[in-house]
């Protein structure tokens, strides 16, 4: 009697989905926590350390996590053992790289924090973060190893643990200073990151660890395998990881770029210095999560498709590629536009509801609209890295982050805050269609199976 099998992409978008709307769910409810017990002003200067952790993810740990996944399903496209030695691979380098950038972090902080953040109080925070960019890339290169032989469980546990500790390490720490009658400051935030990124990281750790899983020991690159072979998966490692540290480079910079220039830029706009962080904290902190929060199942679908297409690539099975790309356009773009209906209904409602911010609200309505094109995006650019398209991404989103770049310095000091939601809506909207010219070209050049 034949036993029903499960399409791995279904089964494992199902983990993640489920568990990232849980984290999700638990994490908007901090977010509300935040923003109440520390304030607007606070939260916009907690925000200014989000671009900074973001391009140390980038620079240390995401274009191997990717570049880890695609390896691994390639090399399980052929073996019935996947190998370990992508991951032991990428960690040899994610590893040092994380280590200097968390040194730089904590030594330079009060540098960072005066002359690029341009708010000194965020020197302190930099420093708890610091700890923070080891633990995050250890974990990462090890889920990429999990996404590549399609076992979300572990990832998608790992996130939700992280979550989890996050939250109570924070509410912990806050109660027992507000018990002492003191206020506790939002450096308290920053220390539930970094716990959670501790226990994430001990969870992967424990899964991957010899024993536990088939396959070669990853203590180590074999030496069977000779120094040419170990050679030759360093070179494909860094091909596949460059490009797309690069794209994530530049969109960190941005970022960053972002996170001192909008608060400055409103400033020539007219506001004072507490209300432009407040604009910025509303914007970043309330708004975009809310935003976001529908894209779990996305991020989803876009952490598996990518070993899946890459599999399927490497097989020749274009006729598979095909159909989950298509298939990939009709429920996320449906997905968008349900999305975008339910925003501009209830956006203001939920902004002064769940935030007390009417500005939320606003925030939450513009928003809307790049849903369809944001959610798209997402699962778009994880196909386009399965067919080995990495360059390709990393030149589309250094155009549309010209845009957005463009819009910040000339359009927000005349219209405000207005002049960035326009430059967003613009950027993603032009994202989207280079995306889908980009992959049509590549399809249509394929010829058909026969």
């Amino acid at each position: 009697m034949k036993t029903k099998q499960h399409h791995p992409l279904i089964v494992g978008t199902f983990i993640l989905t489920a568990t990232g709307i849980a984290s999700r769910l638990i994490g908007f409810l901090y977010r509300i926590y935040l923003s109440r017990q520390f304030g607007e002003e606070s939260m916009g200067i907690y925000q200014l350390l989000g671009p900074v952790l973001s391009l140390s993810f980038s620079l240390t740990a995401a274009g191997y996590q990717t570049a880890i996944s695609k390896l691994v399903a390639e090399q399980a496209a052929t073996q019935k053992i996947p190998s370990r030695r992508p991951l032991v691979a990428g960690l040899c380098v994610s590893l040092p790289l994380s280590l200097i950038c968390n040194a730089v972090l904590f030594f330079f902080a009060d540098t960072i924090a005066a002359t690029l953040l341009q708010e000194s109080r965020t020197a302190s925070m930099l420093r708890i973060l610091s700890f923070s960019i080891p633990l995050g890339a250890v974990h990462s290169c090890i889920n990429g190893y999990f996404y590549g032989i399609k076992k979300a469980g572990i990832p998608a546990g790992a996130q939700l643990l992280e979550q989890i500790v996050r939250v109570g390490c924070v509410y912990i720490v806050s109660s027992r200073i507000l018990a002492m009658g003191r206020t506790p400051s939002v450096s308290v935030a920053v220390l539930g990151l970094t716990v959670g990124e501790l226990a994430s990281m001990l969870l992967t750790i424990a899964a991957v660890w010899p024993g536990k899983l088939p396959g070669k020991s990853f203590s180590r690159l074999s030496p069977a395998d000779g120094r040419s072979g170990n050679a030759v998966l360093f070179g494909k490692l860094m091909a596949l990881a460059l490009p797309l540290t690069a794209n994530r480079i530049v969109l960190n910079l941005l970022q960053s770029v972002e996170a001192v220039s909008i608060p400055a830029r409103l400033r020539l706009y007219g506001y004072d210095n507490a209300t432009a962080l407040s604009v910025y904290g509303v914007f970043t902190g309330m708004a975009m999560p809310f935003i976001y929060f529908p894209n779990a199942l996305t991020s989803s679908v876009a952490v598996l498709l990518l070993p899946v297409i890459s599999e399927n690539y490497a097989l020749g099975n274009m006729a598979a590629v095909r159909s989950a790309t298509v298939r990939t356009v009709k429920y996320c773009g449906l997905m968008g536009f349900g999305c975008l209906g339910v925003f501009v209904l209830f956006g203001n409602w939920a902004g002064t509801t769940l935030f007390n911010s009417p500005l939320a609200g606003y925030f939450i309505t513009t928003l809307g609209f790049i849903c369809p094109f944001l959610y798209l995006d997402t699962t778009l650019s994880s196909i386009l890295q399965g067919l080995g398209l990495a360059g390709h991404t990393f030149a589309m989103n250094a155009v549309c982050l010209l845009i957005r770049l463009a819009f910040i310095f000339f359009a927000v000091p005349r219209f405000g805050v207005r002049g960035f939601l326009w430059g967003l809506l613009a950027s993603q909207l032009t994202l989207g269609i280079l995306y889908l010219l980009c992959l049509y070209g590549f399809l249509r050049n394929k010829r058909p199976d026969t």
